[in-house]
């Protein structure tokens, strides 16, 4: 178990007014806070990446505690199923900034916090610049591609970067900081194949599973400004919502680990959508498309399509897609013979991505028949078109 020193120095900790020592009494009552630990963290900068599910609690909590300085990385705006967890925003904040709406509720529970917003995505163009500024980085990141970027610009910089990720009923969470331990590559030296682990977007998540999650991600951060304290660096915490359970793996630091090893390779940040595979290779024939109106006016023109819902059954009945045939995406492949090449095949899932990989599947097993991939899915379909359909 490591207990790092705190990543905030004594000389630059901040004295408390008398009315921050009321506000964090319950703090300095604590011996392994006290008076010293409060004032390192109102000297601390603390850029969350991300305020949705995660990035909610993470902001609330470090807000509440008195981390002095915060910063948070969003580019997205706030929607309605975005509630459901993402509890640093309300209803009145929909079709609202992220950072905006985030910034308020900060501000509202603590004044004294500095926020400073980037309403834009991280990219390898702009992470360096945003996160040399830091004292700590938080991910509360939903996708491969920023992870690895977080982590390779925190390598990069010598932060340390508080990791968390959810997916339906399980989280993790540890610390990476290449200074003390591993980083996001020793345990991960690779992106899953695209489409392999679906987004929450896709394959839902149960609400209080980020708040436990990011919490967690928030007493880590704590830890490291105040100093001394057990930290998950070297280790991955594992948490089953489920099944109420937690478990723990050891983390080694890899020697040959590109970014953070004896001899590393990567010096600067790379393109992290070609790294993830996110890019088609080049040669690769674009997957042909049809948006809901398109597909609405073949249909109602009489074409001979067959349109095939590649959904579980449990998503599907949320909201069912008239005349369509069900074949769930992982046996795509193997009923092959159930298509006919001389019939025009769509294919249509919640938002138009997972439906790509059921068209790849049928193309690398030699399928030849024309197939188009419905534009934005069935969420696509009740917007455009059959506004009766709910939009989930």
């Amino acid at each position: 178990m490591i207990f790092p020193e705190s990543v905030i120095p004594d000389e630059r900790a901040e004295s408390l007014t008398n009315d921050e020592i009321s506000r964090y009494s319950r703090h300095l009552l604590l011996p392994e806070i006290g008076i010293g630990g409060q004032e390192k963290l109102k000297a601390a900068k603390v850029l969350i990446v991300g305020t949705g599910g995660l990035g909610a609690p993470l902001a609330l909590y470090l807000a509440a505690a008195g981390v002095g300085t915060l910063g948070i990385v969003d580019f997205d705006f706030v929607e309605a199923s975005n509630l459901q967890r993402q509890i640093i925003h309300s209803t009145r904040d929909i079709d609202r900034p992220k950072v905006a709406s985030a910034r308020d509720r900060i501000r509202g529970l603590n004044p004294g916090v500095k926020v400073v917003e980037y309403n834009t995505t991280l990219t390898s163009a702009n992470a360096l610049d945003i996160i040399r500024g830091y004292d700590i980085v938080a991910d509360g990141t939903d996708n491969y591609q920023t992870r690895y970027l977080v982590n390779d610009a925190c390598v990069l910089l010598g932060k340390p970067n508080v990791y968390g990720s959810i997916y339906q009923f399980e989280g993790q969470a540890s610390v990476f900081y290449a200074k003390e331990g591993p980083c996001y590559r020793c345990l991960y030296p690779a992106p899953p194949p695209p489409g392999l682990v679906p987004s929450c977007a896709e394959g839902g998540v149960m609400g209080v599973l980020p708040g436990i999650i990011g919490t967690i991600q928030a007493a880590e951060v704590l830890k490291l400004i105040v100093g001394g304290a057990g930290s998950l660096i070297g280790r991955l915490l594992l948490f089953d919502a489920w099944n109420m359970k937690f478990r723990e793996l050891k983390i080694d630091k890899e020697e040959n680990c590109p970014v953070c090893g004896k001899h590393p390779t990567i010096h600067e940040l790379i393109d992290y959508e070609q790294f993830c595979g996110l890019n088609p290779p080049a040669g690769e024939t674009p997957v042909s498309t049809l948006t809901p109106l398109e597909l609405k006016a073949r249909i109602d023109a009489g074409d001979k399509l067959r349109i095939v819902d590649i959904r579980e059954g449990h998503e599907r009945a949320i909201a069912k897609f008239a005349n369509s045939v069900a074949i769930p995406l992982g046996q795509i492949a193997r009923r092959i013979d159930e298509f006919d090449p001389a019939t025009d095949t769509v294919f249509l899932c919640k938002i138009g991505k997972r439906s790509i990989y059921a068209i790849r599947a049928l193309e690398k097993a030699g399928y030849t028949g024309r197939m188009f991939n419905l534009q934005d899915g069935v969420n696509g379909w009740a917007r455009d078109v059959d506004a009766s359909l709910p939009q989930y």
